[in-house]
């Protein structure tokens, strides 16, 4: 019988209480093995790998199965690092487990494969971060991906960013100002995604660790025109800045998702949009530092 939906009562489930249970799908690879490497150094609490065919033997101290199924304690968070052609199936495997975390680092999966497989993850009620994503920083709590730790300071600032090199500048900034973060999220690169600005913007509404929340978008698509929406008459303050403000357009800037076609795709245009929803808007990193001291987040 399914369970409930997430879009009736949006939740970011990794900020539960509950103790994270961390599974890593396909944990072999160069990448994702130094991942696991800087995971635990974090102390991620990683309690499996799953890897074909090398069910029964150990990596870095994981013990690994050949399938989620397989796996004798359910986990809450799966961290997918499977080449960019696998990602669908491994979604599929994860939702199927009913996991409620799922989180995808491959960049490029084709639009084919991620908009089923989001869909599949949503419907399930599950919370998919990614595809291209660094992860999530969360400081008391642990990493999941490859976040910084360093770079991040336990706070009431909420972090929501489509850039991972931006995520890691802005964390890393506001960590040296005093200003620690309640998360830190790369909610991933790829033109398609599992949970889009808005409903991270949503879910930290409910909660109470979170004091204000900075977004930082950026050129392409319209994800910052729904985020507008949503942060219209928000009950927190929501610090906006969007990157790509020299960017010419028709040129693809980093990845799949940062393209200029058109005015409304421009930074400027988004900018506007947002501060007409209310959002304190933020040029550049110094005047981020600069409105969340004002806010008394420092």
């Amino acid at each position: 019988m399914p369970g409930p939906s997430m879009a009736d009562d949006l939740r970011l489930p990794f900020l539960a209480a509950e103790p994270w249970r961390v599974a890593v799908i396909s944990p072999t690879g160069r990448y994702a093995r130094n991942q696991v490497a800087g995971m635990l150094e974090a102390g991620t609490p990683l309690i499996a790998g799953v890897a074909l065919g090398r069910g029964g033997s150990t990596l870095d101290g994981l013990p690994l199965y050949d399938r989620v199924a397989d796996l004798p304690i359910t986990p809450n968070i799966a961290l997918i690092y499977t080449p960019a052609e696998g990602v669908r199936e491994a979604i599929a495997e994860c939702t199927a487990a009913r996991i409620p975390t799922i989180m995808a680092a491959a960049e490029y999966v084709p639009v084919h494969d991620a908009l089923p497989a989001a869909a599949a993850a949503r419907a399930a009620g599950g919370w998919l971060i990614g595809p291209n994503t660094l992860g999530v920083f969360v400081p008391g709590k642990g990493l999941l991906g490859s976040i910084a730790p360093s770079f991040c300071s336990r706070g009431r600032l909420a972090v929501i960013v489509r850039s991972g090199t931006v995520a890691l500048a802005l964390a890393r900034q506001l960590t040296l100002a005093g200003v620690g973060q309640r998360i830190v999220v790369h909610i991933g690169g790829d033109s398609v995604i599992g949970r889009n600005p808005h409903e991270y913007l949503q879910a930290l509404g409910g909660d109470e660790a979170t004091a204000a929340v900075l977004y930082c978008g950026e050129i392409g698509g319209d994800k910052e025109y729904v985020f507008a929406q949503a942060a219209r008459g928000f009950a927190k303050p929501v610090i906006a800045m969007v990157v790509g403000r020299q960017a010419p357009t028709q040129k693809r800037m980093g990845h799949a998702g940062a393209l200029i076609d058109g005015v409304r795709e421009s930074a400027a245009a988004k900018l506007e949009a947002l501060a007409d929803a209310g959002c304190l808007i933020a040029k550049n990193l110094e005047d981020v530092v600069s409105i969340a001291t004002r806010l008394g987040l420092d």
